[in-house]
């Protein structure tokens, strides 16, 4: 053996038992350095031929070969056309000969906003802005790029491509009175979107939304930074009990300039989930829920006259909830798709455009998590389910006739699919409690990959050098003999002979799910940071929660936190006689529905965690918003105990422990209100805790670096109480 080679073989050697110091992870890592950015494949444009798609990157429309991955045209660079044309997002005409431009976006609630709009002609090479009469919302298409249909001032308009003036469809809109062609601030947050017109499949006519909030309360928000006196906005929200909105649908034909009213009396008050056009351009589909939201009525109705015929209705002891409710019209114009629970589980069922159930399309003791869309050329279906465990989602196809099935996703974890209009490709987000995402661009037919689009090397590199240690899954027993999941982040140099503190972080919500095999998660690299000083965190996904179907999702019914608040006790009980944890020394932790939950482990729940935090809590479900609420609670004329029996407030004189209360004043969701009502009885009650509130900041609390400060705050917290 030479020299050399046995230097080699040492320095190998010691390299391999040499445990190396693994860098500290600080609260600056994940807020203001990024040093764990996820790097994702976002903005994907699937265009029609199937053979290219495009992406939004550096200002820049770049079309890319489907097959190859690679570029092969810039569409459009918005710093060479224009020096102040920043691209927010954009959209294609159907002929993809037009792409229209968002720009200048200003955020208003989570989804709403206005901005600027330009119309960029691939053909001539000009850009035009859309209008010069003021920011506008939701700029869309006609399906034959003529016109373009848009909401300025709570008011719906459009304009048709070939220079002549826009066209006001409506002109009653006024701010917290009645809103055209958008929705009211309960319908984004609750119902999850803010575009509330749709074009007729041939471009003749518009149906639209039309909200009367004259009758809802306001609620005051004073934003307190940036002048001498606080200002007061004031918008509608709608608390569990009161006013909602009046809602109807309209239609308004563009060659005649008229409007109709759809029927739609069948009901006093009543919420409006969805409509969409069904393939007949007369005839619009309306999907209607009650006050309770357990009974969904679904109508077609007829676009020149208003009438409306009842297709199908169905109702339950417990509730609908919207994402059970996906409705999806063929382009043979006969059938449609129904993801429902009508079996227990999220399935999918075929209908006559009749509303005549003809089959069942999936069957089994697992959930349909997505349903990704119909390919009616190859007459197969495909989705995402929880079929292979309630902790991960794959991606699956089945025939028309529901036989067939066919397993997609071989990796073990998260996939999360982007699949092409045409069904040709797919892109494949994967993750798993070990690796952050990595996109795959696959051929669907040979379900074969033809590009790796990204791995995230760096974010994997740097999580091996700072230590990040992985999820360890594990389940336990209720006393009800109900088996829950949860995962362990433990320290590197986890002893077992040794006792550790630990802290619970929950969400709890209604089909909420926070234990998955998959990267990160909430709060994740704050809990990398606590692991490294010495605690256990540990992740629970109590009763209430969904991929596990409906019985186990529903029965929180009528008692929200009744069922989450036993599950976090026995969790606690269960971690507190496990050899390694030190159960004097175990707290709990969660932000707006967790925060809920915190709260109510430290007052109802008292004696078995030491310290608490609550982010954003709803301290009461009276002071929260009809749609989230009642689905849950029914209304507190129902049902009075509901509301107060698990009510933080109720037990505010039970409080014990070190508590911490954090909230963004100008929280639009879950209000302020909520942290003053719950101190107030605190202080009644002569308990000491601990409270700071960010001024002006909503629901997410962040801005600049406040999430610094915020985590800096929970992070010394924890380590002067636990």
């Amino acid at each position: 053996m030479n020299k050399s080679f046995r230097i080699l073989i040492l320095l190998l050697v010691t390299k391999a038992t040499t445990v190396f110091p693994q860098k500290q992870i600080t609260v600056e890592d994940f807020t203001t350095r990024q040093t764990f950015n996820e790097r994702e494949i976002t903005g994907i444009n699937w265009m029609k031929d199937g053979k290219y798609y495009s992406t939004l990157s550096d200002n820049k429309i770049i079309k890319y070969d489907v097959t190859t991955g690679r570029p092969v045209d810039t569409l459009l660079d918005g710093s060479a056309k224009s020096k102040s044309l920043a691209i927010d997002d954009y959209a294609f005409s159907n002929d993809e000969q037009k792409i229209l431009l968002l720009t200048e976006r200003q955020s208003i609630y989570r989804r709403s906003f206005i901005g600027d709009y330009y119309v960029y002609d691939l053909k001539t090479q000009t850009l035009t802005k859309l209008s010069q009469r003021g920011k506008l919302s939701y700029a869309t298409f006609s399906p034959d790029g003529s016109k373009v249909a848009f909401v300025r001032n709570n008011n719906l308009f459009y304009t048709a491509l070939d220079g002549s003036p826009e066209e006001q469809i409506t002109d009653d809109g006024k701010f917290n009175y009645i809103i055209n062609g958008t929705t009211d601030w309960v319908y984004e947050e609750e119902f999850s979107f803010v575009v509330g017109f749709e074009w007729s499949p041939d471009s003749k006519k518009l149906a639209y939304y039309r909200f009367d909030e004259s009758e809802v309360k306001e609620y005051n928000l004073q934003l307190w930074r940036g002048s001498l006196y606080p200002i007061d906005y004031r918008y509608k929200y709608p608390k569990a009990g009161e006013n909602n909105s009046t809602v109807e649908i309209w239609f308004y034909d563009l060659s005649r300039k008229q409007k109709v009213k759809a029927d739609l009396e069948r009901e006093k008050e009543l919420y409006i989930p969805s409509m969409k056009w069904t393939a007949d351009p007369n005839v619009l589909s309306i999907l209607t829920l009650n006050r309770l939201q357990n009974k969904m009525v679904l109508l077609h109705a007829v676009a020149s006259t208003g009438e409306t015929d009842e297709i199908l209705a169905e109702a339950t002891n417990t509730y609908f909830d919207i994402e059970e409710l996906n409705l999806t019209y063929l382009k043979n114009g006969q059938q449609f798709i129904l993801l429902t629970e009508t079996d227990g589980y999220k399935h999918l069922y075929l209908y006559s455009i009749a509303g005549r159930m003809l089959r069942k399309l999936t069957t089994g003791d697992f959930e349909i998590s997505e349903f990704l869309g119909l390919d009616e050329t190859s007459r197969k279906a495909y989705y995402i389910s929880t079929e292979v465990s309630p902790l991960e989602r794959h991606l699956y196809s089945i025939s028309f006739d529901g036989k067939k099935k066919t397993k997609l996703s071989s990796a073990a974890g998260t996939h999360q699919i982007n699949m092409s209009s045409d069904f040709q490709f797919y892109i494949d987000h994967h993750s798993s409690a070990g690796h952050p995402d990595v996109a795959t661009l696959y051929n669907t037919k040979k379900n074969s990959p033809l590009k790796l689009l990204e791995e995230n090397e760096q974010l994997a590199s740097n999580a091996s050098e700072y230590g990040v240690v992985p999820k360890e899954f594990f389940t336990f027993k209720t006393p009800d003999a109900v088996v829950l999941n949860g995962f362990m982040l433990k320290p590197l140099n986890f002893d077992p002979s040794k006792k550790y503190p630990v802290l619970v972080f929950q969400y709890s919500g209604p089909g909420s799910q926070e234990v998955e095999n998959a990267w990160a998660g909430s709060h994740f690299y704050f809990h990398q940071v606590l692991t490294q000083k010495g605690y256990i965190v540990a992740v629970i996904d109590p009763r209430g929660t969904g991929g596990r179907g409906e019985s186990f999702k529903k029965i929180t019914y009528k008692q929200l936190g009744k069922y989450e608040l036993e599950d976090h006790l026995a969790a606690g009980r269960y971690l507190g006689s496990l050899d390694y944890i030190d159960e004097t020394r175990m707290g709990i932790w969660g932000w707006s529905y967790g925060g809920y939950m915190s709260a109510l482990a430290m007052t109802k729940g008292a004696g078995v965690f030491k310290i608490g935090i609550a982010v954003s809590p709803v301290t009461n479900w009276r002071f929260y918003d009809t749609i989230y609420t009642e689905r849950y609670l029914q209304t507190p004329q129902l049902n009075p105990d509901g509301y107060d029996m698990n009510s933080p407030l109720t037990f505010a004189s039970s409080l014990s422990g070190k508590f911490l209360l954090i909230h963004g004043t100008g929280d639009d969701n879950v209000h302020f209100q909520n942290s003053i009502m719950l101190e107030d009885a605190f202080i009644n009650a002569s308990k000491q805790f601990d409270s700071f509130y960010y001024p002006d900041k909503d629901h997410d609390i962040e801005g600049g670096v406040t999430k610094l400060h915020l985590y800096t705050i929970m992070l010394n917290f924890i380590q002067d109480n636990l």
